[in-house]
């Protein structure tokens, strides 16, 4: 599928689903991996992930497109288009949309835990990806002073 086509499905969709048309650009941004898609406040243009198309298909494309759209639509409106607006969350339940699209494979960048700060009072311990100082924070079960721990690297069987 191409931008024009993308286009001619987002027009169709905001007609169907919302009865406004959309007089704006639709297109498909390939560097988007982590987001579904997204609405520009200021140019009123909506960029759709191609990776989520090839991935979860169209019914979940078209949800991402819903989405998108009821940010457009609230947004020209002046209503609210944020994602804590309950405008937003009355039309997103209201046409059918996801709040969040389906994470892609390969996605997610997270980073291992390298340090934990421990309670020396209770034992409680708070996963950490960076170091940090544990002078800077208490136990958030008993306010306890913390120590800094580094993670053992897990043993392969």
């Amino acid at each position: 599928m191409n931008d024009s086509e993308l286009q001619q499905w987002v027009e169709k969709v905001s007609l169907a689903a919302f009865g406004v048309p959309f007089r704006h650009k639709a297109t498909f941004n390939g560097r988007l991996r982590t987001t579904g898609g997204r609405y520009f406040l200021k140019s009123h243009n909506i960029e759709i992930s191609p990776h989520q198309l090839a991935v979860n298909g169209v019914e979940e494309t078209e949800k991402i497109i819903k989405h998108e759209l009821c940010h457009y639509h609230l947004h020209l409106a002046g209503r609210g288009y944020k994602h804590a607006d309950p405008d937003f969350k009355r039309l997103l339940k209201q046409v059918g949309a996801t709040l969040y699209c389906k994470t892609l494979p390969g996605a997610k960048r997270s980073l291992p835990v390298k340090y934990y700060l421990v309670c020396r009072d209770c034992g409680m311990s708070y996963p950490r990806k960076r170091r940090a100082d544990p002078r800077r924070y208490a136990c958030g079960k008993c306010r306890g002073k913390l120590k800094l721990v580094e993670a053992q690297p897990e043993q392969e069987a």
